[in-house]
């Protein structure tokens, strides 16, 4: 038997029921593996509350890395004892024992342990396709990012920090800005109600080309004051809800500004842009050039007090859940 996180309907975290399942078996083209750890991330919280969709009940979890127990008569590349990792869909990660389609897998270098890998590859590869392909940041540009001292944004002030990019980080405490410092971030605003001035202060006036936001409707119109004639708007995430409804004329008025929305799925949609950006994600940690701080634990059944804590922004970091 498995045991697993259960959802039988949308809302808090109190909808978070730990059960008991019978233990899955793999499809032609799919492999079963036993969990040592699984990543908490924001778009767990969206499925949780409904503000993503999905059929009900469902175990949500997005992320996780551990051993393959069996694989699908399909599957040629994996074998069981191998050690692995993924991120993305299909939902399911909140399990102790799940099956997941062969090609969402990718094996884990021995360098890199699981916990690390699952505090990592959904925070990590988001970062990778953030500042290479979303948006390529170059040496010498100053960029700036959001929660900076949050899982995403500790990653992105180490990674662009290493490119050779100026990092403008924004966090909500001082507390938070001495991690984000520490991290990669050489200058540091706590707060958006004075952003765009310390911004244009900060850069002589001339701002930034481009904003990572996964903040979302708090920020948004703050974000947007800070970008520099042509920048880029990268709405990612919607921590503190979605960006509602808005005048796209504004895009012009404040400097033919560029917007997207860039979700995860699309940039790993396929074999090749996925393990393309699972390699950047390794490289970098094999390196040190980024570090993995896994701040947090907790056990798969205290599903419910891990969202709380990250709803309420008491983490730093990665956190993981585990089986």
């Amino acid at each position: 038997m498995t045991k697993a996180i259960r959802i039988h309907a949308t809302g808090g975290p109190e909808v978070l029921k730990w059960e008991q399942l019978p233990t899955p078996q793999p499809g032609p083209t799919e492999a079963l593996i036993r969990h040592e750890a699984v990543g908490l991330n924001f778009i767990d919280i969206y499925f949780r509350n409904g503000l993503y969709k999905t059929a009900l009940p469902t175990t949500p979890g997005m992320e996780g890395a551990g051993t393959v127990l069996a694989v699908g008569e399909h599957v040629q590349d994996l074998t069981p004892g191998d050690r692995v990792a993924y991120a993305g869909g299909p939902l399911g990660a909140y399990a102790t024992e799940r099956v997941i389609p062969a090609d969402r897998l990718v094996k884990l270098p021995p360098e890199i342990d699981t916990k690390t890998a699952a505090g990592a590859m959904l925070q990590g590869m988001t970062a990778y396709f953030l500042l290479h392909r979303t948006f390529a940041v170059q040496a010498g540009q100053t960029i700036l990012v959001h929660a900076a001292a949050g899982g995403v944004g500790l990653i992105m002030c180490q990674w662009a920090a290493h490119i050779g990019a100026r990092v403008i980080g924004v966090v909500s405490t001082k507390a938070k800005a001495e991690i984000a410092r520490a991290h990669g971030a050489a200058h540091v605003i706590v707060g958006h109600e004075t952003l765009a001035a310390e911004v244009r202060r900060l850069t002589g006036g001339a701002k930034v080309p481009v904003v990572y936001d996964g903040i979302g409707r708090d920020t948004f119109d703050a974000s947007l004051d800070c970008l520099a004639p042509l920048g880029l708007m990268v709405s990612y995430g919607n921590a503190s809800g979605p960006v509602p409804p808005f005048d796209i004329s504004i895009l012009n008025a404040k400097g033919s500004l560029f917007l997207t929305r860039p979700g995860f799925a699309t940039y790993t949609a396929n074999r090749a842009d996925l393990t393309q950006a699972a390699a950047g994600l390794f490289a970098v940690l094999k390196s040190g050039a980024v570090k993995i701080h896994i701040n947090q634990s907790f056990a798969l059944e205290d599903a419910a007090l891990a969202h709380e804590a990250l709803e309420a922004r008491r983490t730093t970091g990665s956190t993981v859940l585990l089986p």
